[in-house]
């Protein structure tokens, strides 16, 4: 029967990819090496000279006002920040003094807007509307964190462009997503809007959201541009302390910070956010040597830079301005084309472009880059949407269903203990009597997580409402408490849940985080447990005896340390979008398997922050210590250890159990030596394989994970870094050969020279299901 179900399911997602797909989509091809999903270059328009040609042409005919104007931008609707101070924004578009808006959304409000810059402004310049489009428009998916932990590039991409056509619908032709920044610390609330902490899967889900939203063809109508942000290292904040300072040495940017920005640039995103945090003690809105050495001469970007929500204004905070006219003229010399919300542009630039200290040409040089994308978009051809038909009043079936595939393959289980001889999941089918606790349990705003563009909590399906419509189809009976609030605590004897608790054959307590506030922007928390007192609420519920599985619905991972000692089963929800209830009743039921891999270290403790899998190694590793106890001896404490903690994680990077088990042969390799010469010079890459087999009695699906270590370079290398992945299905009894390629990407580092390249090193190679397992083949890299 799970058979059946398994390939059912496979028919579906064949079936859906057709039905949301278009003639000017990519298709969603996967890679022959490294199960990455293939990229495709920038989109002919940003390198097309007849467009070039039609920006100069226009660009003769433009005031020093108009040139000034198409920099700046402004928010029309809700705010998600400090404001401008300025609201008379339809007088400003008719006079061509505005270049994009933001936070206008709906058809009408967007033509209406648009009508006064193409039919009033002296020139027709079209505007460009904006908008925190993060995790869907209408249709609201798994945040970022989730959709990453499908290690599904081609379903990241299949949801962004669902997003994609929503949007343009209604006016919106520019998302600021994806956030690439890498975020090695839980404690900063922006990791939920990220792919974690890996650079290599950072870079795949980076040109996976950027080939979704833009497609083959930016003038596509149901194309919007890409903004890659936060132009840079903005995840490394000190402390895990939102806008707060990075210092990030060169070859640790080169290596970890800069490759998912790198990789955005290369498939094609047509804009780049600069970042609020100061780099190396220059803010990254005024950076020349990340916004103009490297993206613009090294990178070649086409595009153009907006800053972030008043980072322009924010660079005298930082203290390398002392008034808005320096920041201004920093700020514009050092790469950001476009100033969003800070006013300062506006208010600065014509004096300071008058006396020489902004060369006309930088800002010619950014008016270029704006209409450029404004060209490439087709805003000049078709500034206007559809209005005659009005927004849908209900999703899409087919946004729907992807919803769902892509709740249930970001579903993490952390933890699947037997109990009566037997793993409490998937639950049983003589349970009968289910006692559904938490604050978590029937929230439908929490379900969506933050940045919800036009997503209404009204879309979204709670676990409670699925278990109860499961339950009356197959006669359980659910008794549902709330038990505590999120950070709160209305009953602290918890005498409504216990009373649920005590009738139960088995308890579903749904805990974590509130999704609005207490992750993502200036969601930091300096303690990573359960907040309130849910703690003492699952405590309580697990005292009195019945089995318990513990769904954390959180933006972060969690320090759930005693729930991993005392709760049998442990699931990874996130905040899982609209289908969050349907998705994780068909999987703690078994209908469908856990496939979702952890892309964060789960930490023991705020303690161990920032802890990340890929730490350079020590002089006195602390390896084959009993870390779980404190030091005996001068041998134990003079180690890189913690005296009253583990130094590994609670669950490690790329971690996830399934219901099913597989098994991997040793690694193979097709040489044990490569030549760093050749390798360098572009010769053919080596391959690394496995035979992966499913020995259980399920279908499942496996994220097969390789995994590398150099030693003997000329810089310190990290214990692991991961290399390649590829998600594969398997029947029971099922086996396939996974091949990897290691050529110059995957083995080439940033050496003592500032140099990218490979080296003369002894390499460890793993194929394994997580960062911490597998048996290592040995490679040697000569001259």
């Amino acid at each position: 029967m799970l058979r059946a179900r398994f390939v059912l399911r496979c028919c579906m997602i064949v079936s859906l990819s057709l039905a949301i797909s278009f003639s000017s989509t990519p298709l969603f091809s996967q890679s022959a090496t490294n199960g990455v999903a293939g990229s495709h270059n920038a989109p002919a328009a940003l390198t097309n000279p007849d467009i070039d040609s039609r920006v100069e042409a226009l660009l003769k005919q433009m005031t020093l006002e108009e040139k000034i104007g198409q920099v700046n931008q402004y928010s029309a609707g809700e705010p998600t920040g400090p404001g401008s101070g300025r609201t008379n924004y339809q007088d400003m578009v008719a006079r061509g003094q505005i270049g994009s808006l933001f936070n206008v959304t709906g058809a009408s409000q967007t033509n209406a807007y648009q009508r006064l810059a193409v039919e009033k402004s002296r020139l027709h310049i079209p505007l460009i509307f904006g908008l925190d489009v993060i995790h869907g428009y209408r249709t609201i998916f798994p945040v970022p964190l989730a959709m990453a932990s499908t290690w599904d590039p081609q379903l990241v991409e299949r949801a962004a462009r669902v997003a994609a056509q929503e949007a343009s619908a209604e006016g919106v032709r520019w998302t600021f997503s994806p956030m690439v920044d890498i975020a090695r610390d839980a404690r900063w609330g922006r990791i939920i809007e990220g792919a974690g902490e890996d650079a290599y899967l950072g870079q795949a889900m980076a040109r996976a959201y950027v080939r979704g939203y833009q497609g083959l063809r930016l003038d596509n109508p149901t194309s919007i541009a890409a903004c890659v942000k936060h132009y840079v290292g903005y995840g490394a904040a000190e402390g895990g302390r939102d806008y707060n300072t990075t210092e990030i040495p060169e070859r640790l940017l080169r290596q970890v910070y800069l490759p998912p920005f790198q990789a955005a640039v290369q498939a094609g995103a047509a804009t780049v956010m600069s970042a609020f945090n100061s780099l190396n003690e220059v803010p990254a809105s005024s950076n020349h040597f990340t916004l103009t050495e490297i993206l613009r001469k090294e990178w070649d970007f086409r595009g153009f830079v907006v800053s972030d929500w008043t980072s322009i204004r924010e660079t005298m905070a930082h203290g390398i301005a002392n008034d808005g006219a320096t920041a201004a003229r920093k700020s514009m010399n050092a790469g950001v084309d476009m100033d969003m919300q800070s006013n300062l542009y506006f208010t600065h630039l014509a004096e300071l472009v008058s006396s020489g200290r902004v060369p006309l040409a930088r800002l010619d040089e950014a008016v270029r880059n704006v209409l450029r994308v404004k060209f490439a978009l087709g805003l000049f051809e078709h500034p206007y949407v559809d209005e005659s038909h009005p927004a849908p009043t209900a999703l899409d079936p087919a946004s729907v269903e992807l919803a769902r595939i892509a709740a249930e393959e970001s579903l993490v289980l952390l933890r699947n203990q037997p109990v009566n001889g037997t793993p409490l999941l998937p639950l049983a089918t003589n349970v009968r009597n289910i006692a559904l606790i938490g604050p978590l349990a029937d929230n439908r705003l929490d379900m969506l997580g933050n940045w919800i563009g036009k997503g209404s909590p009204s879309d979204a399906v709670t676990l409670r409402a699925a278990l109860s419509e499961y339950a009356q189809s197959h006669g359980e009976q659910i008794i549902y408490a709330m038990g505590s609030g999120i950070d709160d605590n209305p009953d602290p004897a918890f005498s409504e849940a216990l009373h649920a608790v005590r009738q139960a054959d088995v308890v579903l307590l749904a805990l974590g985080e509130n999704g609005k506030w207490m992750s993502g922007e200036a969601g930091s928390r300096a303690y990573l447990g359960l907040p309130g007192n849910q703690e003492q609420l699952l405590e309580t519920v697990v005292a009195v005896g019945k089995p318990v599985v513990l769904i954390l619905f959180s933006g972060r991972p969690l320090a759930v340390t005693w729930a991993a000692e005392h709760v049998p089963a442990i699931v990874e929800a996130w905040f899982p979008g609209v289908q969050a209830g349907p998705a994780l009743v068909r999987t703690l039921f078994g209908e469908t398997n856990f496939s979702g891999r952890l892309v964060t270290s789960v930490p023991r403790s705020a303690g161990q922050e920032p802890l990340y899998y890929n730490h350079l190694p020590t002089g006195r590793p602390a390896a084959g210590l009993d870390l779980t106890r404190p030091p005996r001896n001068n041998d134990e404490k003079h180690k890189s250890r913690y005296i009253d903690e583990a130094n590994d994680p609670l669950f490690p990077f790329g971690f996830g159990l399934s219901y099913t088990r597989f098994s991997y042969s040793p690694v193979t390799l097709s040489s044990t030596s490569a030549s760093a010469r050749s390798l360098n010079g572009g010769g053919s890459a080596l391959r690394a394989s496995v035979e992966v087999k499913n020995v259980g009695d399920r279908a499942g699906e496996e994220v097969v994970q390789l995994y590398i270590r150099e030693t003997g370079t000329s810089v310190s290398r990290p214990v692991r870094e991961l290399k390649g992945f590829q998600k594969i299905s398997l029947v029971p009894g099922g086996s396939r050969q996974v091949e990897f390629s290691l050529g110059k990407d995957e083995l080439s580092f940033w050496n003592i020279d500032m140099k990218n390249v490979v080296e003369p090193a002894k390499i460890e190679i793993w194929v394994a299901p997580d960062s911490a397992e597998g048996k290592a083949a040995e490679l040697t890299i000569t001259e």
